[in-house]
């Protein structure tokens, strides 16, 4: 289905090449070469979604990701793909951090991208078709952004609510580290246990009553993470 996609990029050659391809797949296409013009395009334009360079003049890809999110408690939620030729581990961990959807390292291949913008339009299409997932007292909501545990909001980064959210469209199903990241972000390339595994701590210290002996997010040896299909209530 075509799709109205902001493409921020300061190199003019790449920037028409990824029109180019986009317009091919039937996508209407706006092309910015600034920071600050990608946040006024993306606020006034409401785009399905956003293709962004990291480094830019004015305001940098990082800072663009960081107040579109902030913009998200407004009702303006963006699916970001961040383009750069940074792929270190903090790297992709900040990025994923801040929000962004996907992240392509430079240089690539412009059908790869196109490939990369289906997927990531195809999940955040199913996510916003609205299924809640609730195991014992904890609860999420994909269309909403939001997660629950005994009925209390909890505060999640961009990155580990979309891993959360992954595992609990499967609950009880065994996710590797490099599983989560392609389901929950389209990573199939510059994969680092440590960025889940990072991720996984954080999100145990938010939802577990004992984050060292946890209820919901168990690890599977061997093979990496699970939410539990049902929780058993201890006895007082």
């Amino acid at each position: 289905m075509p799709a109205r996609i902001l493409v921020a990029e300061d190199d003019l050659k790449q920037a028409e090449l990824i029109r180019r391809y986009l317009e091919r797949e039937g996508h209407l296409t706006v092309v910015v070469h600034d920071g600050r013009a990608a946040i006024d395009e993306a606020r006034r334009r409401s785009p399905d979604l956003l293709v962004l360079d990291v480094m830019m003049p004015k305001v940098d890809g990082l800072d663009v990701c960081r107040i579109l999110r902030a913009d998200a408690s407004n009702g303006l939620e963006v699916p970001i793909i961040m383009l750069t030729a940074r792929a270190t581990e903090d790297d992709l961990l900040l990025g994923l951090d801040l929000g962004a959807d996907d992240y392509l390292t430079k240089p690539y291949n412009p059908r790869e991208l196109v490939a990369r913008v289906r997927t990531v339009l195809r999940r955040t299409r199913s996510r916003a078709e609205g299924e809640v997932y609730r195991v014992g007292e904890l609860e999420i909501d994909p269309s909403r952004h939001e997660v629950r545990l005994a009925g209390k909001l909890i505060d999640l980064t961009p990155a580990e609510f979309k891993i959360l959210a992954c595992l609990a469209a499967s609950p009880g199903r065994a996710f590797s580290r490099q599983q989560l990241l392609e389901h929950a972000f389209g990573f199939d390339h510059y994969v680092f246990d440590r960025t889940v595994d990072v991720h996984m701590m954080n999100l145990r210290k938010k939802i577990e009553p004992a984050p060292g002996v946890p209820t919901y997010l168990k690890t599977v040896y061997g093979v990496g993470y699970k939410l539990a299909d049902k929780v058993v209530s201890h006895a007082s």
